[in-house]
């Protein structure tokens, strides 16, 4: 399912130039046709879908930037994705669309804006804090002790800090199952409170076990799913969007301060 979902963001295909093209010599008469062509309904999405993709939920349907599509926006579990649907409604698309122009994936950019989260229900008591809490931009990061990109990720961090400072992140645990002893890790650094021991761990250094009374692991892992995060490292932005994976420290600032 997430192949389905997430080539997109990987492969490019050339459908866009084939979506509404018929026989030889009908393309300009498929295009007009294409254009007269009546919005697709929701329901007539799902109904199209409903083999290749289980349990569809479709949550909108709207004219795609390229003539003879609809872009389609679907959740099946906790996953969400992006595909389109052709004119013709024979052909369901999964690929990116790109704007030559101005070089811009629109497919990502609306897949961000879908996935947007409300940034209000994230608690961050139990959250370490690297930066100023006064700085302009606030991000949350999403991280696992014992992710080696998550340790990339958070040299990455410390880098954007040393060039700007109106930008504060706050770290929250989220273990993940393949990594066993990330569990007790980090309740342990919740307990403690310590960037010191996560940055000790990622270093490689042992870190004492620490016991308290808290649910905060527990909370960050039923709030990820919520928000349909299922990796490490997750940024979080101010404006709710979810940046999933490593990023170099530039790419970073990009995305923060980019309006």
């Amino acid at each position: 399912m997430k192949k389905i979902f997430f080539v997109a963001g990987i492969m490019l295909f050339a459908f866009a130039a084939q979506a509404c093209a018929g026989p030889e010599g009908a393309q300009e008469k498929m295009a007009y046709d294409c254009m007269k062509a009546p919005v697709l309904k929701s329901d007539e999405a799902k109904e199209l879908l409903k083999d290749a993709i289980p349990d569809v939920k479709i949550l909108n349907v709207s004219p795609a930037p390229v003539i003879g599509l609809s872009e389609v926006m679907i959740q099946a579990g906790s996953n969400k994705g992006i595909v389109y649907i052709d004119c013709s409604k024979k052909y369901f698309i999964s690929g990116a669309i790109i704007d030559i122009k101005d070089k811009r994936n629109l497919t990502k950019e609306r897949f961000e804006e879908m996935n947007k989260v409300d940034t209000s229900k994230i608690p961050l008591d139990d959250a370490l804090v690297m930066g100023s809490g006064n700085a302009k931009f606030r991000v949350i990061v999403f991280t696992d002790p014992d992710c080696p990109y998550c340790s990339k990720m958070h040299a990455e961090i410390k880098k954007v800090l040393q060039k700007r400072k109106d930008i504060v992140f706050f770290i929250k645990m989220l273990p993940l199952p393949m990594h066993p002893d990330a569990e007790w890790k980090s309740k342990s650094i919740i307990c403690k409170k310590s960037l010191q021991m996560l940055e000790d761990n990622f270093a490689g250094k042992k870190i004492e076990k620490a016991e308290c009374d808290t649910t905060a692991v527990e909370d960050n892992k039923k709030l990820a799913s919520e928000f349909g995060i299922n990796g490490t490292p997750a940024m979080v932005l101010s404006d709710g969007r979810v940046l999933p994976g490593y990023r170099e420290a530039d790419a970073v600032i990009k995305m923060i301060t980019q309006k």
